[in-house]
């Protein structure tokens, strides 16, 4: 899966905004009914819907409650505690988190500490994985389980894992095609 689409996927997600303008209209979407709109007042909308009336300054984004430092700074903390993968507060954080503070950095407070605690939690968590697979490859098992890993997480590995996989097994049978050569020109030269 391409990043983007699960940047799409991710687009599907309810925020909180609050409109600048009034329209008694419903917004009748397939994923269901959006509005009316009452200036000043909150209203719940998908996020991709939110970044279009925010790039048209129609609306100040509230930012998710899970948004804030302290949250991330202690799901950091509990990350950096456990020799799991904890459950995360968003299944998309990083594309949620990207795309509030790309539109709208000026509606969240502190939006570059929480820019920064947002890319530390991802780099623990990445750091986490790649030893997690190389612990994996390197026990030659055929399968693992990682629990509360978002779609981000695992499709930055993707493309690697089956790679290494297919070399790993490769040199395998190679080893194998040789060490039955051997054996064979072995026996063969004794008769």
């Amino acid at each position: 899966m391409d990043p983007s689409e699960i940047e799409f996927i991710a687009e599907r997600q309810t925020v909180s905004i609050i409109p600048k303008f009034t329209s008694n209209n419903v917004l009748h979407l397939i994923s269901g009914d959006v509005g009316p709109f009452r200036a000043g007042l909150p209203v719940i909308v998908p996020l991709w819907v939110a970044v279009h009336l925010r790039q048209k300054q129609k609306c100040r984004i509230i930012a998710p409650e899970w948004m804030n430092v302290n949250t991330l700074l202690e799901k950091k903390e509990e990350e950096k505690q456990s020799r799991l993968f904890t459950k995360m507060p968003n299944e998309h954080y990083m594309e949620v988190a990207h795309m509030v503070l790309t539109v709208a950095g000026n509606d969240i407070q502190r939006p570059d500490a929480i820019r920064t605690a947002v890319k530390d939690l991802w780099d623990l968590r990445i750091a986490k994985l790649r030893s997690s697979m190389d612990v994996f490859i390197k026990s030659q098992a055929r399968t693992a389980k990682l629990d509360h890993l978002t779609q981000l997480e695992i499709n930055s590995v993707r493309p690697l894992l089956p790679d290494t996989l297919d070399v790993i097994h490769d040199l395998q049978t190679d080893d194998n095609q040789e060490r039955s050569y051997f054996q064979t020109s072995t026996f063969s030269a004794s008769q």
